[in-house]
Parts: structure tokens; C-alpha cells; sequence
């Protein structure tokens, strides 16, 4: 494989991946830039497949260890957010427990999911925060989606990811996030830096496997 044609990594888009590892006949590849590995595109699950695979989460608004799981985004989020802000859960999935715990804490949140929440139009209107908790790593185009992502965010907005985070490249072939056949993207902390300084965005990680990125306010960058 190390002879392999470089390509362009899906998350940051520069044209320098390269081959990092085949397992079990699935080809992987890795970013020199962001850190990123990602499956090869030729191997992604159809939209009928993920669906399918997606049907089979048990992720209850009601569900307490669910809750406990998603406070280690919204407790970071929250102490950033100024009263009654304007949000919005992108990949909510079929029980959008995240946007009940936000909303419960005064917050409005609107809904967008391709399979559960599929109605465009949240996508028409902008935010003063995003969350996207254990989505990113099922993008196909995740630098596409990021693009649109930004758009959505007010001046000073937020956008809040949970993914777990790619560490140890000799336990990636056992990792159990991997096994998932619905994830082909997969993110180190150093992925999520990276991609800040491109957007020159403000970056923290206040917990592993939790980013929130701010976008400048007005008269800043991007």
C-alpha cells in the first residue's frame, strides 16, 4: 500500500493522504496535514445501509446514562452560551435527547437529521450554536459538511463536536470505533486544531472527545 496514489483527504481537502493501513480488506488512509484517517471512499455504506444500521440505536431524550453521556458536551456549551440562544442539533438523530437537555437549560433548538429530521429548513436560518454529538465521524464529505456547518454560525457562535477521538495507531485495527460500519472519518484532537487555524477560529477541548470551536466575532475572521 505505501505505494499508493496520494488523494485528497476528505476533512481538510488538501491533495497529500496517504495510504496508512488495509485490514480485513477495507482500505484506510491517513492525513499528513490534519492528523485525519478515513476509510477509502470506494467503501462508504450506501444511505440504505446506514439507515438500517441507525434503527438500531437506543438513544431515549429520557434515557438518564444517555444524559449523563451527552453532559460532557452540554456542560462545556452551556457555561459559553449567553441566555435564550439559538441552536441547532445537526444529526439528531431519531430521540434528540441533546436538544431536550438544551432546551430544558433555556435554549431554543432546531432539528436537522438526513434520515429523522430531514426538513430543510433549519438549514435556511443561522445559529449562535451548533452541536453535532457522535455525527462526524459518519460524514461522507466531512469538509463539505464543516463548510456548511460555519455558514450556519452566527458572528461569535459556536460549534460543539463529540467524536471519539483516534489516538494509538497500532490499536487501530481493533479499535472498537472502527468496527462500526457506519463511521469512515476519524478524528484526533490535533485534526480539530488544525482545522481552527485554517478557519482562525478559536479551539478548546475541555474534555477528551469534546471540541467546541468558536467563530470570531463580527469584525474578526471568518
Amino acid at each position: 500500500m505505501s505505494e499508493a496514489p496520494l488523494q485528497q483527504c476528505p476533512v481538510c481537502a488538501e491533495p497529500r493522504a496517504e495510504a496508512f493501513a488495509r485490514i480485513g480488506g477495507r482500505d484506510y488512509w491517513r492525513c499528513p496535514d490534519c492528523e485525519a484517517r478515513f476509510l477509502a471512499p470506494a467503501l462508504r455504506p450506501t444511505a440504505r445501509d446506514e439507515h438500517a444500521h441507525y434503527l438500531h440505536h437506543e438513544n431515549a431524550p429520557d434515557d438518564l446514562r444517555y444524559r449523563r453521556f451527552l453532559s460532557r458536551l452540554t456542560e462545556p456549551l452551556l457555561e459559553r452560551l449567553t441566555p435564550a440562544a439559538e441552536g441547532l442539533d445537526y444529526g439528531c438523530g431519531p430521540g434528540p435527547a441533546l436538544a431536550a437537555m438544551l432546551r430544558e437549560a433555556g435554549h431554543a433548538v432546531a432539528l436537522y437529521d438526513p434520515f429523522f429530521a430531514p426538513d430543510p429548513a433549519p438549514l435556511r436560518a443561522t445559529y449562535d450554536f451548533i452541536t453535532c454529538t457522535e455525527v462526524a465521524e459518519h460524514f461522507h464529505h466531512p469538509h463539505a459538511e464543516f463548510t456548511r456547518l460555519r455558514a450556519l454560525l452566527r458572528p461569535g457562535g459556536w460549534l460543539a463536536v463529540m467524536t471519539c477521538f483516534q489516538t494509538d495507531d497500532a490499536r487501530f485495527a481493533q479499535w472498537h470505533y472502527r468496527k462500526d460500519p457506519t463511521h469512515v472519518v476519524f478524528y484526533r484532537e490535533a485534526t480539530f486544531h488544525h482545522l481552527a487555524r485554517l478557519w482562525g477560529w478559536e479551539c478548546v477541548v475541555p474534555v477528551k472527545d469534546v471540541v467546541l470551536m468558536q467563530r470570531p466575532p463580527a469584525g474578526g475572521a471568518a
